[in-house]
């Protein structure tokens, strides 16, 4: 035993080296420390060498790497990957991350009247302008602020709902159990198939609080269907007196159908609408960090702030910070491209041909094929745009080439379709070529 390697020699090798970025000096040594107390107490004829304790810890280290928040590159085709991250921040969002999270910042401080000021304002003028709404308000999510809206206009009273709308998402998020939870009764209108206004007008009451529209997010209805047009349910609600709330999930801030989509309903739709107040989330179609935002009535938006659980519901200044700079994306329609997202849709099929090309050049055994990207996000998950993809049936099997690819020092996450590998293109950014065919060279 007293043969073992000496730790340094551990520590000098390149291979666990690379590691330190990841998991930091202390966790490598603490991954050597383990490997060689058990080389210690293993049977004498075990027959270990300096490759097999290096393999040993670099098995450790790749472990501790996979339970951190780690980089990947994102194969898979799905644009607004849920379990990725959805949408990847615009440079200038990351840039506006780094500069207010490096220092103190003005985040809830007055400069010119040198007191305390609003969290909210820089974010709020944004938005205004960008949806055409009198005022809004930024959360944690856009489940916290359909919860808060409930919570403040609800509690104790009605909201009638379509009965084709109760709908369920990812997660366990079902919508009448958020109803239910912040002490709203829910009250359903028509049939699952087929609403008409006078199904609300009829489930009217002096108890109601809310007329509630909710996007049908991961399902559709087709075929023997009918829903009120919103401006039918907003004159109901003026008439009655009753604000209308819509959720519109994804959020989208301009017509999907120019990137090859289905249209998906604006924010500034609904508001030009006279919908009461707006939920929609900023890390799905607005391309931004994860934050929900309730755009709308200026003094339905007053009532929101003054509800003592918006401070549980707030959002942190590098959120404020990254959703700032990507709604002034937004507000300069010649930058659309600066999300990622919009320049993953707006990628052409000769672009995405010609470099799944020089994958196939680089990697023996690859070929280019034609294949079908999704939007993905909640939203529009079946909503499909034609792709190109680098496809390849390893020796080892497409199953552990795919686990292979997830080892690797920046993981690689790919899909398999009928015993091949596929790499989508139009979900790897031109930036990460490179990583990608080395990862797959290594193979």
């Amino acid at each position: 035993m007293r043969q073992l390697p000496a730790v340094n020699r551990f520590l000098d090798d390149p291979r666990i080296a690379t590691f330190e970025g990841v998991v930091g000096r202390e966790n490598i040594k603490r991954s050597i420390a383990q490997t060689l107390e058990d080389a210690r107490h293993a049977p004498l004829n075990s027959g270990y060498s300096f490759e097999s304790l290096c393999t040993s810890v670099i098995d450790r280290l790749q472990a501790g790497a996979f339970e951190s928040l780690v980089r990947v590159v994102n194969a898979t085709g799905i644009l607004l990957h849920t379990n990725l991250g959805r949408a990847p921040l615009a440079a200038a969002a990351l840039a506006g991350v780094d500069r207010i999270g490096a220092s103190y910042s003005n985040v809830e401080y007055d400069l010119e009247r040198g007191e305390r000021g609003s969290r909210y304002g820089r974010a709020v003028s944004l938005l205004a302008s960008v949806t055409g709404a009198q005022s809004a308000l930024v959360v944690n999510n856009c489940a916290a602020a359909v919860l808060l809206v409930l919570d403040t206009f609800a509690k104790g009273r009605d909201v009638i709902v379509a009965r084709s709308q109760l709908i369920e998402i990812g997660g366990g998020f079902r919508l009448p159990d958020v109803l239910e939870r912040t002490g709203a009764r829910l009250v359903e209108a028509g049939a699952t198939n087929k609403v008409y206004i006078e199904d609300y007008e009829r489930a009217l009451s002096p108890h109601t609080a809310l007329l509630m529209r909710a996007h049908p997010s991961n399902y559709a209805i087709t075929g023997f269907t009918h829903e009120p047009d919103p401006k039918e349910l907003v004159e109901l609600g003026r008439r009655a007196g009753i604000p209308v709330l819509e959720d519109l999930g994804s959020g989208a801030l301009t017509d999907l159908a120019q990137y090859g989509l289905a249209h998906e309903r604006t924010v500034q739709e609904a508001i030009a609408d006279g919908v009461d107040l707006v939920t929609f989330s900023g890390d799905k179609l607005l391309g931004g960090p994860q934050a929900g935002i309730i755009a709308g009535s200026a003094t339905l938006i007053a009532r929101l702030r003054a509800n003592p659980l918006l401070r549980a519901l707030r959002v942190d200044k590098l959120t404020l910070a990254a959703l700032t700079e990507t709604l002034r994306i937004w507000a300069a329609p010649e930058r659309r491209s600066e999300l990622p997202f919009y320049a993953m849709l707006s990628a052409t099929i000769d672009e995405l041909r010609a470099r799944a090309g020089a994958y196939a050049k680089a990697i023996e055994g690859a070929g280019v094929i034609e294949t079908t990207s999704y939007a993905g996000g909640g939203s529009l998950p079946q909503s499909a745009l034609p792709s190109v993809g680098v496809a390849l049936r390893p020796r080892a099997g497409a199953t552990a080439a795919a686990a292979a690819l997830r080892k690797n020092d920046r993981p690689v996450i790919a899909r398999i379709e009928g015993g091949q590998l596929i790499l989508d293109m139009r979900t790897i950014a031109p930036s990460e070529d490179a990583v990608a065919i080395a990862a797959l060279k290594a193979l």
